[in-house]
């Protein structure tokens, strides 16, 4: 399964959005992968994540298989748009 999301967080995601989208999916079961520019990584590895250089504007894809991907997929959008990250496409 995949997701766009652009991303309207006015710093990107850097940090702090990164610190709260990796913890939010840690738990789940399932592979999940951040890919930006061609370039995937896992979402459950903050360093991979802020390695990418997202910057605001940008269009991310979120794709995941496992057992569990249809509330982490909930969860990933609920927290991009609470805490102002980004916004499903």
């Amino acid at each position: 399964m995949k997701k766009m999301y652009k991303i309207t967080s006015p710093e990107g995601i850097h940090a702090r959005p990164a610190a709260l989208l990796v913890t939010a999916v840690t738990p789940f079961e399932s592979d999940i992968q951040l890919t930006y520019k061609g370039k995937s990584v896992n979402l459950k590895f903050i360093m991979g994540v802020m390695s990418l250089g997202v910057t605001p504007g940008s269009i991310v894809e979120i794709s995941a298989a496992g057992p569990d991907i249809e509330k982490l997929f909930q969860t990933v959008t609920e927290i991009m748009v609470s805490k102002e990250i980004g916004e499903e496409c």
